[in-house]
């Protein structure tokens, strides 16, 4: 028993940290007290330069482990061997958990839940509104669709580490769980009848953002209590995912 507890919090720990690359992004993390970060990996081919100075100095001032590794090996750990520069971090987003300990410790809520948004810089920005706006938290699934990267970081402007983050092996699924918790789900679409501001929502409320291009899918639509839509005028058909996710966040 004590093994198997041990096992999911180590999992649940690793399931939590993302790496990031590149000589600016990693020393503009290390410089955000605010992060919390688990460990720092060099190529022990690095030439001495300013950035790279900095870089250590503030691992040394944190008391971060830094680990080095030659050039092949830091490219499995960055996954980006043609941009990581030889240098790349271990973040651990606090926020990050499953839907069932999100339920466990709210009794109501508003989601965001994203269906095949593959854009990263989307993602960043949904989760920049998100966090500015009334929104609880992101349900992220972890298959198709885009991952936490340095680009969504960028994008979201540092905002990533201040909302929950909910991962979701299967968002169908997750949605299900949801819906068994009493969480009405919505999802968007330019066909729909409802207007989204004449809309009563529930206190527990899960918008479903679909894919920049196709919209929901089908088997996720199949889901929705209601599916609301955002009137456009002079012809236009719709908004970016991202303007969405703000108009959402902010109602």
């Amino acid at each position: 028993m004590r093994d198997s507890k041990e096992y999911l919090a180590k999992k649940r720990f690793f399931d939590s940290v993302i790496t990031i690359y590149g000589r600016n992004a990693v020393l503009e993390a290390l410089l955000d007290d605010t992060i919390s970060i688990h460990k720092l990996h060099l190529s022990d081919s690095n030439k001495k330069a300013p950035i790279m100075d900095n870089i250590l100095r503030e691992a040394q001032r944190r008391d971060i482990e830094t680990v080095y590794h030659d050039k092949k090996s830091l490219s499995r750990i960055s996954k980006n061997s043609k941009q990581d520069q030889g240098v790349a971090l271990d973040i651990v987003l606090e926020h990050f958990g499953d839907a069932d300990e999100f339920i466990s410790h709210n009794s109501s809520y508003r989601i965001l839940a994203l269906d095949g948004i593959t854009n990263p810089q989307n993602l960043g920005m949904i989760i920049r509104s998100a966090t500015a706006g009334d929104i609880d938290a992101i349900l992220l699934p972890t298959k198709g669709t885009a991952q936490i990267s340095p680009l969504v970081i960028k994008a979201s402007v540092g905002t990533l580490f201040r909302i929950p983050i909910i991962k979701s092996d299967k968002l169908y699924d997750s949605l299900v769980k949801f819906r068994s918790d009493g969480a009405k789900v919505y999802t968007l679409s330019s066909h729909a009848s409802y207007n989204y501001t004449d809309v009563k929502y529930s206190n527990k409320t899960i918008f479903v953002l679909g894919n920049e291009s196709e919209g929901v899918s089908s088997t996720i639509e199949s889901l929705s209590d209601i599916s609301i839509s955002i009137p456009m005028n002079r012809g236009v058909e719709s908004l970016n995912v991202a303007v969405t996710a703000s108009l959402l966040a902010f109602m």
